[in-house]
């Protein structure tokens, strides 16, 4: 089911289906500025990413002496979150475990998800609470598509990414076909704030840069300034993406990540895995994503 929440600058409705954000309306254009999840394209829209980042080795990992099958960007976007409210611009859902989420991660947890509308800002605060008498460890991560381009007026071309500082970001590198991190990395450009864009920039999958100081990144249409900004603060990786293979890009994701998938060499021990946080019974954790739609 949808909800919605609005200000007069924005209309914001969000699926309880993984708690998504599924629509960001200007209300002055009437423009949509979320990508729509043509289903023969990219069918999401900004999945959440729990509780881990991209793939596993095999497709699966172990944990208490058991193995269990895992597909990309794990599960929360699978499960229908529990609405828990809406109004004066905020509104929140929540995904408790229980006997299907045991069958992927024998754990319990809570993680709400709640979006603060303020002026042209949306926030989304992913909040986890280890809700059981063991050890929670989880990745976590964003995956916002944003349209592209923001009318019919423009192309690709007419668009770049800026930081708001001059960044040398390094990239680490994921196997073309396994997805899984290969150990290889790369500097993507030296002491520039712009990522210039064009159709084919993601021929080869998606860009996960490392070492970022910057606190924000821009989508910007070059002629009018128009743009949407989303902030990195605190994120050990942004990546950027879009689905390769087609003639000309439909969607821009920037993608804020707290974990990695796993890599070519892991054991695939649940407890070896690099995570976001490692919590103790009763404790939490949360981190927020910005994003300003400066139309």
């Amino acid at each position: 089911m949808r909800h919605t929440i609005e200000n007069e600058f924005l209309t914001v409705t969000v699926d309880s289906l993984g708690a998504e954000l599924v629509s960001v309306v200007d209300k002055a254009t009437g423009a949509e500025m979320i990508w729509n999840g043509q289903k023969d394209v990219w069918p999401r829209r900004a999945p959440i990413l729990f509780p881990y980042c991209g793939k596993l080795k095999d497709g699966q990992y172990t944990l208490d002496g058991n193995t269990y099958p895992g597909g990309q960007h794990g599960f929360g976007r699978d499960f229908e979150h529990q609405f828990l409210g809406g109004e004066n611009g905020v509104m929140r859902f929540v995904l408790r475990s229980g006997p299907e989420t045991y069958a992927k991660l024998p754990r319990d947890f809570a993680l709400e998800s709640t979006f603060t509308l303020t002026g042209r800002t949306l926030r989304q605060t992913l909040a986890v609470t280890n809700t059981g008498d063991k050890e929670l460890r989880f990745g976590i991560g964003y995956h916002p598509g944003f349209a592209l381009p923001f009318d019919d007026k423009h192309t690709t071309a007419d668009y770049e990414l800026r930081f708001d500082v001059p960044q040398t970001p390094v990239v680490i590198e994921t196997g073309a076909t396994s997805g899984l991190v290969t150990g290889h990395t790369r500097v993507l450009m030296e002491n520039s704030a712009l990522i210039p864009m064009d159709d084919r920039m993601f021929d080869n999958d998606s860009i996960c840069m490392s070492q970022l100081t910057a606190k924000t990144l821009s989508l910007v249409e070059k002629d009018t300034g128009r743009s949407i900004t989303v902030g990195l603060e605190g994120y050990p990786y942004t990546l950027i993406w879009s689905a390769p293979g087609n003639p000309e890009l439909h969607f821009l994701c920037i993608e804020p990540w707290h974990s990695l998938p796993d890599t070519e060499t892991a054991s695939g021990d649940w407890n070896e895995k690099p995570c976001a946080a490692a919590l103790a019974p009763g404790e939490s954790w949360h981190t927020d994503l910005d994003m300003t739609f400066a139309r």
